[in-house]
Order: structure tokens, then sequence, then C-alpha cells
């Protein structure tokens, strides 16, 4: 009986169910240590979670966060800088399940909160940190920064002492900002997994 059920693990991967019925707009499945990663082509995301979520039983996206691919010695200029990740969970057949989408900075991702409504939150966190654009979102703003915050701050390019500050002035009697004249020290160089050890 337990073998049976590893075998069945194995036989009825969900990426292979994606395939099937998406062909081509499935674009890469792996097996990572965790769960199964597929990448998906960005104008089918919502489609394929509608899918996922109604014919494969994943009834919960537990995280979606946004990851700026520009420093990482694997990416390639010629590739879109973000990469949007959906993590679910299908609580019924105890699995999980990573989807990624790729995005450049001007690229509409389509929002999936019309098949998870917890998406809302996550989506504003990847826009404001980010810059990632949800297309469809039905209230896409800033959710951590301030309102008059510039840029995003978790962008590789962003310094690490932001570009302005905020501080309380006596004359105006209110917060106003002025641009920050600290300058980034590295002390440490970046490191990657596995790329520089022995």
């Amino acid at each position: 009986m337990v073998h049976d059920n590893l075998e069945n693990k194995h036989t009825d991967m969900d990426g292979e169910a994606l395939r099937q019925r998406f062909g081509a707009q499935i674009l890469q499945v792996s097996q990572g240590l965790d769960c199964e990663t597929v990448v998906v082509a960005r104008p089918a995301i919502v489609e394929v979670c509608h899918f996922l979520k109604c014919e494969r039983g994943y009834e919960q996206l537990m995280d979606l966060c946004g990851v700026d691919m520009s420093e990482h010695p694997a990416h390639r200029q010629d590739e879109p800088r973000f990469q949007v990740v959906y993590h679910l969970l299908s609580v019924s057949r105890n699995r999980r399940l990573r989807l990624k989408v790729m995005a450049d900075e001007r690229d509409l991702v389509d929002s999936v909160t019309e098949v998870w409504p917890t998406a809302n939150w996550f989506e504003r966190e990847a826009f404001d940190l980010f810059g990632i654009i949800f297309n469809h979102h039905p209230d896409l703003r800033r959710i951590l920064t301030d309102y008059g915050f510039e840029g995003h701050p978790l962008r590789k390019d962003f310094p690490l002492t932001g570009r302005v500050e905020m501080f309380f002035d006596e004359e105006q009697w209110r917060c106003v900002y002025r641009p920050n004249t600290l300058e980034n020290r590295v002390l440490i160089e970046k490191t990657w997994p596995g790329g520089d050890r022995g």
C-alpha cells in the first residue's frame, strides 16, 4: 500500500498534467528538493491557476513574491529581469507546487486575485518592493512604503541607504524629504550558493 502511494506520487506529476493541457505555454518543468517547479508563459498564468485550483486541487496560494534576477550569475541580459513566484498548496492531496512567470520592468502580469483572493496583498507587496505591475488588480497601490516613496527598495539597483531621507522640519512644522547624502559601502562581496565553495 505504501509502495503504491509513493509510485502514484511520482507518476501523477502536476507538471506533466500542465504540459498536456497547455502545451507550449509551459516553458519548463523541474523537480526541486521540496516540490515541482513549473515556469509558465506570462499570458497563461490565470488560466493555469484556474486549472490547478479546480482540476488539480490546489486550494491555497501560500505565497507570491518577486525576485530580481539582474545580478544573479545565471541571468542573461536578453532574459526578463524579474520572476513572479507562486507557492501553491493542496491540502487534500498533501502536495506543494511552485509556479514561476518571467517579466520585465514594464510587462503586465495578470492578477490571480480572481482565483485566490489572498493574492491581493501579495501582489501589492511585489508591486511596491519590485515595481512588478499586475494587470486587473482591484487595488494596486503601495502597501509597505510611504505614499510619497520613490523607487522600489528590493530591486538590486536600489541604494542600500535609499535615495531620500525624511525628517521633521521645525519651520514648516511638517515632515519633509531631502536627498540622502550617504554613500553605499560594500564591506563583503556577494556570494552565491555553490559558486565559490570548493
